[in-house]
C-alpha cells in the first residue's frame, strides 16, 4: 500500500479570494475588528450634562466631575466625560501643587499663571467637543479614575 495524501473537495463556504483571516472570521462568526462600528446616538441631555460638566470644572474645579461621576451611572457618555473632566481636575490640583512647592525658587510663580490658562483652554476644548456629542480626552492628564 502507498499512502497517497487525501485531498479534500473545496468547501463552498470558501472563496479562493478570502484571506485566511476573512475565512476565519466568518467561520467563528466574530466580527472584524478593523471593520469600524456604526456611531451611536448621544442623547442630547447627555451632550448637555456633559456640557455642564465641562463648564463647571472651568468655574468649581472637581466638583461637578464628581458629583457627575457619582449620581449618572446608568449614562455611559456623561459618566465617561465626568471621569474625564475628574481626572483632569486631579491633575490640575497636583500641578498647582508642585508650582506651590517650586514657588520657593520663584519658579512656581510662572507656572500659576500657565497652569490657569491651560486649565481654560483644556475646559473649553472640553465644551464644544461634547456639544458635538465627541468624546474629549484631555492630553497630559493623569489617568487615575478609569
Amino acid at each position: 500500500m502507498t499512502d497517497t495524501p487525501s485531498v479534500q473537495p473545496p468547501n463552498d463556504n470558501d472563496s479562493p479570494n478570502e484571506s485566511p483571516r476573512e475565512s476565519a472570521v466568518k467561520k467563528t462568526g466574530a466580527t472584524d475588528p478593523d471593520t469600524p462600528t456604526p456611531p451611536v446616538e448621544i442623547s442630547q441631555d447627555s451632550k448637555n450634562m456633559a456640557v455642564l460638566n465641562w463648564v463647571g470644572t472651568l468655574f468649581l474645579g472637581f466638583i461637578p466631575g464628581l458629583v457627575l461621576y457619582l449620581v449618572q451611572k446608568g449614562d455611559a457618555y456623561v459618566q465617561d466625560q465626568s471621569k474625564e473632566a475628574l481626572n483632569w481636575s486631579i491633575t490640575l490640583l497636583c500641578g498647582y501643587g508642585i508650582a506651590l512647592v517650586l514657588s520657593i525658587i520663584a519658579i512656581g510663580l510662572l507656572l500659576f499663571p500657565i497652569l490657569g490658562v491651560v486649565h481654560i483652554v483644556f475646559c473649553i476644548l472640553g465644551v464644544i467637543a461634547t456639544q458635538k456629542g465627541e468624546k474629549f480626552r484631555v492630553p497630559y492628564a493623569l489617568r487615575l479614575i478609569k
